[in-house]
């Protein structure tokens, strides 16, 4: 192998730089960043699984986004790598508008109301008959608010990734026909 390493890393060391980055975050960031200009997907699939990572982010599944999405972008033919980036449309200061709008639209799909809700969580978070009440209507209205969420992102990034892409095409072209 041309670039191995002499002496092997150990899973603690490869687990601490995946948490915790080698030089810097912003040098981090800058790579992904050019990593995902670089991705070679056509305009759809790269949208597609950017969608999906949307959809999946309205969803209350919050320790399993990223799994999800790049399950759902696997399944339906679109970028994991954009599907993971699409996750992070949900982030601490989007999670409140998303839970609040899929609790109230999942309720109405059930029949009920918000008021007819009751939760004494005084015996902790996951005792299931308590907890259910809330992650039912949750998780049935996520699936409205997420593809109408996943549609209007789709319809954003389509083509803006193809307008990247003609330019990025067009700009080695130049500089291809300069060098002959």
């Amino acid at each position: 192998m041309l670039f191995r390493r002499r002496k092997a890393e150990s899973f603690l060391e490869r687990l601490r730089v995946h948490l915790w980055p080698r030089r810097s975050w912003s040098r981090s960031t800058r790579y992904i960043v050019h990593r995902v200009r670089r991705l070679s997907a056509t305009p759809h699939a790269v949208a597609l699984g950017f969608a999906a990572g949307v959809f999946v982010s309205a969803t209350p599944f919050i320790g399993f986004h990223m799994v999800l999405a790049a399950l759902t972008a696997w399944i339906i033919g679109g970028s994991i790598v954009a599907a993971i980036l699409g996750t992070f449309v949900g982030n601490p200061l989007t999670y409140a508008f998303f839970w609040i709008a899929t609790f109230e639209v999942g309720s109405l799909m059930l029949g009920g109301s918000a008021k007819d809700l009751h939760l004494d969580l005084s015996e902790g978070v996951f005792q299931t008959d308590q907890i259910w009440p809330l992650l039912k209507p949750m998780t049935l209205g996520a699936i409205p608010v997420g593809l109408a969420l996943a549609a209007l992102s789709y319809v954003l990034v389509r083509p803006a990734v193809n307008a990247y892409q003609h330019r990025r095409r067009a700009l080695i072209a130049r500089r291809e026909a300069m060098e002959v």
